[in-house]
């Protein structure tokens, strides 16, 4: 049983109570922007903190005259959900209900408690579906620009170290940036496009079409078919027996429904995507990268200005990607962009050590 409660334990109880109404208030802005089953979860969560106010409300006997206001990144994450909605919402709505601090709350229900668990568990499900939705396309978008900043960074601040001019270093950007987005852009179009001749080829098809009506009912290999597509021994004599039972009867559209049913399909086809279009995807988000640590040659800067601008501009943009992907997988995003910052700056402190050693031999 809890001591008695003090002044200190009244205003921890106030800033509860200001937490809970505003995730409650960010999952109903969510759930206003969905229909169907994620509306009802996201009400539901709403619904949930409500109690948990409730609680607080109770133990401060009724609405306080002052409460305090809701914390930074409580207030970040209303005005996203209103304005956008996003996976970003639910990613970091999934970290706020993972710094639940009921635990160590003697006021707070063991019902609370695990209730701020699960909805950890909950949220972490929802932000899962927009992160399947949205890999293919982020990852694409992530690394390729991630792969110009650090590739051409990299570059230009090896020749740049050198002592060479300035517009050769330009012009070394630029060819870094055409020649990595070309190589991209190519290796995209190979991959896809080859990885959609493979699902060509594993596919069923109508090579055995016509041997259906001549195949013994009892005793024939065409479950042998089905046995190396998943099914299991009952299920494929099953599946077999039905299928030239259909070609028999000269139902040959059955015969064929049943032959190839649902383990046929061309999903896969979907997920891969287009090799045109992830090829451009590749060329027009590595460029988007490379082209910023060229930016302070293109317009004109030289030496060592030159040098910490692109510094600069990139380390923003490594901690921005690095943000973002933590952001989406849940983890802590400052954590992420921290480790991007550190990766993309190694690589360039490589070169640029590289660069000096040679610009003192030619010296």
């Amino acid at each position: 049983m809890p001591a008695a409660p003090t002044a200190r334990d009244r205003r921890r109880w106030a800033r509860y109570l200001v937490s809970e109404r505003a995730e409650a208030r960010v999952y109903r802005e969510l759930a206003a922007r969905r229909v169907g089953e994620e509306r009802e979860i996201l009400l539901a969560l709403a619904e949930a903190e409500g109690r948990h106010e409730a609680h607080w409300l109770g133990l401060l006997g009724g609405e306080p005259a002052r409460l305090p206001r809701p914390g930074l990144g409580t207030s970040l994450l209303a005005w996203m959900a209103r304005r956008f909605g996003s996976i970003f919402v639910l990613a970091l709505a999934q970290n706020a209900e993972g710094r639940s601090p009921y635990d160590d709350e003697p006021f707070a229900t063991p019902t609370m408690a695990a209730d701020e668990k699960i909805h950890h568990e909950v949220v972490r499900g929802l932000a899962a579906r927009g992160r399947r939705r949205l890999s293919g396309t982020f990852r694409a978008a992530v690394f390729g620009a991630n792969d110009g900043l650090v590739s051409n960074l990299a570059l230009v601040m090896g020749i740049g170290a050198t002592g060479v001019s300035s517009q050769f270093v330009l012009f070394s950007g630029v060819a870094g940036l055409l020649a990595g987005a070309l190589s991209m852009g190519a290796g995209e179009f190979v991959s896809v496009r080859s990885q959609r001749e493979l699902l060509e080829a594993t596919e069923p098809n109508g090579y055995a079409d016509a041997a259906l009506p001549h195949l013994d009912i009892d005793a024939n290999e065409l479950a042998l078919v089905y046995r190396t597509r998943g099914m299991t021994e009952v299920d494929a004599l099953a599946r077999a027996r039905r299928v030239v039972e259909a070609a028999r009867t000269q139902d040959t559209q059955s015969a064929q429904s049943t032959y190839t049913g649902p383990v046929a399909t061309t999903a896969g086809h979907d997920v891969v995507g287009g090799a045109w279009g992830a090829a451009l995807s590749s060329f027009l988000f590595f460029s988007s990268g490379a082209i910023i640590p060229v930016l302070p040659w293109i317009f004109g800067l030289s030496g060592l200005a030159a040098i910490l601008l692109a510094l600069l501009l990139v380390g923003l943009a490594l901690l921005a990607t690095g943000a973002a992907v933590g952001l989406l997988s849940g983890a802590p995003p400052l954590r992420r962009a921290l480790r991007q910052l550190a990766i993309g700056f190694g690589a360039a402190a490589v070169t640029y050590l590289l660069g000096l050693a040679f610009g003192v031999t030619m010296g």
